[in-house]
């Protein structure tokens, strides 16, 4: 007697191991393709601008229409000029950037972005640059 297992043909078999390939592609290419952007809690119309740069900067700091600064994700509303030095040192200190991205609203007011690059400035940094949008 011969005993032999027979193998049914309409039996499925499912195999993960392509499936498992074909996403971790998918997630490759998200990962590479996604832009990480820092924002901040201030509401910013940047200015439009031809020529542009992408630049890594360590400390953000945004100014809105009223002349209201946030600098990462703190808010810094009527802010003296002495203060505002004492907080860019500190945070210098604790982030140890000489990069500044200064994301000014459109309508901000000259004095307060004149007065944040002074402080800043003045706190040690050594590059300081605007934030533009592209011209569609």
């Amino acid at each position: 007697m011969r005993f032999r297992r027979r193998s049914d043909p309409d039996q499925l078999e499912l195999n993960l191991i392509p499936l498992i390939d074909v996403l971790l592609v998918v997630l490759i290419f998200l990962a590479a393709s996604s832009s990480f952007v820092q924002t901040t809690h201030i509401n910013v119309q940047l200015p439009q601008a031809q020529s542009g740069m992408a630049t890594k900067h360590e400390l953000l700091i945004a100014i809105d229409q009223q002349g209201n600064y946030a600098i990462g994700e703190t808010w810094l509303p009527h802010t003296e000029y002495q203060q505002l030095k004492q907080i860019l040192t500190a945070q210098l200190a604790q982030q140890e950037a000489a990069a500044m991205l200064l994301l000014a609203d459109d309508y901000a007011p000259h004095g307060a972005v004149i007065r944040l690059m002074d402080a800043a400035r003045q706190a040690g940094v050594a590059d300081i640059s605007f934030a533009t949008r592209s011209q569609p």
